[in-house]
């Protein structure tokens, strides 16, 4: 035994024994008679060591004084209350009534209890407040907004802290207002941040509302942010409860926070029917989409993950976080073009996979309209065309094709191109086995290529943030909950399908720009915002479903399907025969032949709807 184990032990004997005198003492009214006086030492090597034999068995001497908890306290009652239970049964066999009072045998453990828990509990709060309660004079002032368990949690994190000091909680629950928290007070609302942040002199707010929807969250960052804090957060509650991080590790506000997206729920069975112990193929492995879709394919254990990309830097990267992460998943990283259907066919008659997810596509929407315009139709749609016929070829069960938002009543060659790619999988999917299923979703937050990273660039570089328009707002989620989504409609489709994801509320790309500023550290003063003019191809608005296209309910909440109007068959074969043309094709010539087969398809001028010069505010 450890030597601070067996002077804990050695106390304990000692408040037994005093426990026991007292007992006597405060039944007799501080003073005992001596006919008592010989029962109370005679039955007192026989209640000390009982007691004994109960601490050592319910393991009271495991732990340490300094990190005395509830715990404790529970094995403490265990073992005095079964001792003070066997000694009563023990008193009344042998008829030692005359020798022990009855309220003894009630004081005594009472006591006992108070000695032994008191003693541990006034030992960590010396040992806290020698360690840490200088420190409660130093750190950061800083607000916490909450005051539930995380924010418990919280405050005795930061009270072993020299960064921090909490000077004052805010929670909207009316119980706790001015209630006292571990010592801090609960101060005001959620909304009177600003105000309790001047008057406490604060320049940080911590969230701690782990448990909180994400509007309620976005709401509280954006009252803190506005009233000039740096907003800081606890981790997400799914993250507190797998383990991973705890409550301490407090980190900045990031926009994924504020979009105000909830979990996605996810049919884990379903899901793991389809993907464990089968061979899954993702084309564009390498992207944000592909790669997130890998991550969360291998939480179900696949026989065999293959990687296609083209981008070798890309695939090189995903190949090292998965050897790091997923060493038990087996993978094959292979570099190639999906509009090579020999490196195509020879892949998937080598691996044969279940399973295939086509991410692969040229998505920037102005990079694509000029310049680019035949080579955006033919990675997409022959691309597409390509790799699903050598799918249905190798007996592919199930083939998945990422779609976009910017499918519907496309405004540019990108969304014009897809709309193809759909209809090419639609049109093979009356003739093969092979399920083709359609997923369309609109921009993810922070995906390569998005306008985040870009505003990122521009602020840290001290701005300006250049925005194409004041009005113009995009549909935005979080990259894994779009790679969720697609798993879960890949596993409800049946063939034919063309899921719609339920992308919520759409978002102006200007409050986008301000609020990254603001959780910067900065105001709108110190950054500017200029207004450069729509791009080409680029339209204000995105639309998740055609004006001529009804949606039919799932049983899953942010899945619907989308009824689309065909295009008719020989239009599909002059498609084909297009592309497989050897020659390039004009930008001009591009679009025409797409306005020929897709009516909802215009294009036009985007300068029509920029603005005549650029505006600063």
């Amino acid at each position: 035994m450890h030597y601070r184990n067996f002077l804990a032990f050695v106390h304990d004997i000692a408040a037994a024994a005093l426990a026991w005198f007292v007992a006597y003492w405060l039944r007799f009214n501080m003073e005992v008679p001596a006919s008592y006086v010989d029962g109370m030492l005679k039955m007192l090597v026989l209640v000390v060591l009982l007691q004994a034999a109960m601490f050592w068995k319910f393991g009271l001497y495991r732990g340490m004084w300094r990190y005395a908890s509830v715990s404790d306290l529970q094995r403490i009652l265990f073992a005095v209350g079964l001792s003070a239970l066997i000694l009563a049964v023990l008193v009344f066999m042998a008829g030692w009534q005359d020798l022990v009072p009855r309220s003894v045998l009630m004081l005594d453990p009472l006591l006992l209890v108070l000695a032994m828990g008191g003693s541990r509990f006034a030992y960590r709060a010396w040992k806290e407040h020698r360690l840490y309660g200088g420190m409660q004079l130093r750190g950061e002032p800083v607000l916490v907004l909450g005051a539930g368990d995380a924010a418990v949690s919280l405050l005795k994190e930061t009270g072993r802290s020299e960064e921090w000091r909490v000077v004052g909680l805010l929670d909207d629950d009316p119980a706790k207002l001015g209630r006292v928290v571990d010592g801090v007070r609960v101060v005001g609302r959620l909304d009177e941040v600003a105000h309790w942040a001047a008057g406490l002199q604060v320049k940080h707010a911590i969230v701690a509302l782990p448990a909180a929807t994400a509007r309620t969250r976005r709401r509280v960052v954006k009252a803190a942010a506005r009233a000039g804090l740096t907003v800081l957060t606890v981790p997400s509650f799914d993250d507190l409860l797998s383990g991973k991080v705890t409550v301490s590790q407090v980190r900045r506000v990031e926009l994924d926070d504020l979009l105000g997206r909830d979990p996605v729920t996810l049919d884990s069975a379903g899901l793991r029917e389809l993907l464990a112990g089968k061979t899954v193929m993702v084309t564009g492995a390498g992207g944000s989409i592909g790669a997130e879709l890998c991550r969360q394919i291998s939480r179900f254990e696949p026989r065999r993950l293959i990687f296609f990309e083209l981008n070798e830097f890309a695939l090189y990267r995903l190949e090292q976080e998965f050897l790091e992460r997923f060493p038990a998943i087996p993978i094959v990283c292979a570099i190639g073009d999906v509009k090579d259907s020999t490196r195509v066919g020879q892949l998937l008659s080598m691996h044969k996979p279940t399973v295939l997810f086509h991410a692969a596509a040229y998505k920037h929407v102005p990079l694509m309209e000029n310049e680019n315009a035949w080579q955006a139709v033919l990675n997409n749609v022959l691309g597409t065309y390509r790799i699903a016929t050598a799918a249905v070829a190798a007996g592919v069960e199930k083939f998945v094709l990422v779609s976009t938002d910017k499918a519907v009543n496309p405004t540019n060659v990108m969304g014009a191109s897809k709309r193809l790619a759909e209809l090419l999988c639609q049109m093979l999917q009356k003739t093969s086995p092979t399920q083709f299923v359609l997923v369309r979703f609109g921009n993810v937050l922070g995906s390569a290529g998005s306008v985040v990273p870009k505003f990122r660039e521009q602020i840290a570089r001290g701005g300006p943030v250049t925005v194409t328009h004041p009005e113009i707002t995009r549909y935005f989620m979080l990259i894994p909950e779009a790679a969720q989504l697609v798993l879960q409609a890949g596993l409800m489709g049946r063939g034919g399908e063309i899921f719609v994801l339920d992308m919520g509320e759409s978002v102006k790309i200007v409050d986008l720009a301000r609020d990254l500023i603001r959780l910067s550290g900065l105001t709108e003063d110190d950054i500017k915002i200029v207004f450069t003019g729509l791009r080409a191809g680029e339209k204000l608005y995105e639309e998740l479903l055609a004006d001529d296209e009804h949606t039919l309910p799932t049983p899953h909440l942010k899945l619907r399907i989308a009824q689309a109007k065909p295009v008719a068959p020989e239009h599909l074969e002059d498609i084909l025969a297009w592309l497989s043309r050897p020659d390039p094709v004009s930008d001009e010539e591009v679009r025409r032949r797409l306005r020929d087969w897709l009516p909802e398809y215009t294009d036009g001028p985007a300068a029509a709807n920029s603005l005549a010069s650029i505006t600063r505010v």
